[in-house]
């Protein structure tokens, strides 16, 4: 039952974290006149502002890992079991899934459109590399202190989204997720196999990164 609740808190936690991100990119579009930076400035200290509550409401429950390759990172350093990393893979993946559903039909979208918007090419490709490395380190090295990682990820997050041109989506189930939104914050459904190829290289470098400076598992 417990690994349950945990699941479902992953589930929501996800889901708020997606309306977030996709609906302040909405919104901003909507509001802004045109000026992508403007955009894209809203749509970052929104992402950071959700990131901290977020972090600080689940991460008692569950971890507030919100990410495929946080619950993965989690096992191999014995944080969590892996007996709970399916669960929360499925929890994560559908409750982002259901958080672009949400945030399309709430500004008045069709649930589910494939977006337009492309995302490729090798320097985008090594952007989501060092997007994740930077994440997961981010979240290794705080982690014993929730206050702390709660500040550091949306610190670093709403950073990153100005400092990669990927816009650092650092996340396999958010990534699957906008790729179903004709909006800004959407990627076009082509480009997702490699972003995430790319977030899973930058999550392994910062696992060896860890594993390296630490010379455990057990940080």
């Amino acid at each position: 039952m417990r690994d349950l609740r945990s699941a479902v808190c992953e589930f929501i936690g996800t889901a708020f974290l997606t309306l977030a991100v996709v609906g302040s990119g909405i919104m901003g579009e909507r509001l802004a006149g045109g000026n992508a930076a403007l955009v894209l400035l809203c749509n970052s200290l929104v992402t950071g502002s959700a990131l901290v509550s977020l972090i600080l409401t689940f991460s008692s429950s569950s971890g507030a890992h919100f990410n495929p390759l946080v619950s993965v990172h989690a096992a191999i350093h014995r944080q969590i079991s892996w007996e709970l990393v399916s669960g929360y893979v499925v929890a994560q993946v559908t409750g982002a899934l259901f958080g672009v559903g949400m945030a399309n039909v709430l500004f008045g979208l069709s649930p589910f459109v494939p977006s337009p918007h492309v995302r490729s090419g090798g320097r985008l490709f090594l952007s989501e590399i060092l997007a994740t490395f930077g994440l997961i380190v981010a979240i290794q090295f705080s982690r014993k202190h929730p206050q702390v990682v709660a500040l550091a990820v949306a610190a670093y997050i709403t950073g990153a989204y100005w400092f990669f041109p990927s816009t650092s989506f650092a996340n396999p189930a958010l990534t699957i997720a906008r790729a179903l939104t004709n909006t800004f914050s959407g990627i076009r459904p082509f480009d997702v196999p490699a972003f995430c190829a790319a977030q899973i290289i930058g999550a392994a470098l910062a696992t060896a990164f860890s594993f390296w400076i630490t010379g455990t598992r057990d940080v």
